[in-house]
């Protein structure tokens, strides 16, 4: 193929080039930036399903942590607060990754929990952990008592 140039009053003019190829690059970088933010969005939204679900299982897990100690200690005639916290602080230290807080206030022990997990793909974007959160309440009830 030869190109031949014109030169009109002193201008260079190039013939006109083809664009077909060019808009379709342009569609086919869009197409799979959109793919690959959907799969970080799949892939980085499953880690954060995860840390929600370790963060409850381990809220639930103080809890009845807490709720076991208080009836221990009911049954033997001594001060179940105390107990029910500490059981309950004692399982949260022995879970890696989970943060949490244990509170009692009228009888009923209040265990919050977080947990942070790593991005996969969503880190390239500056999102470098999603986290999860969980809580529960154990009403502490002498034997005998309602609420």
């Amino acid at each position: 193929m030869i190109i031949t140039v014109k030169l009109i009053k002193g201008l260079l003019i190039a013939p006109p080039r083809d664009q077909r190829g060019q808009s379709i690059s342009l569609f086919v970088l869009m197409i799979m930036g959109a793919l690959l933010i959907t799969t970080g969005l799949v892939i980085d939204g499953g880690q954060k399903v995860a840390a929600t679900s370790r963060a409850e299982s381990a809220a639930a897990g103080a809890g009845r942590a807490a709720g076991n100690a208080a009836a221990t200690q009911q049954l033997g005639g001594a001060d179940s607060a105390g107990a029910a916290v500490l059981a309950a602080k004692t399982y949260l230290a022995g879970q890696p990754g989970v943060a949490g807080t244990v509170d009692i206030s009228n009888g009923v022990v209040l265990v919050a929990t977080i947990v942070n997990e790593p991005t996969v793909l969503l880190s390239v974007i500056g999102i470098g952990s999603v986290s999860g959160r969980g809580s529960a309440r154990i009403n502490i009830v002498a034997t005998g008592d309602s609420r």
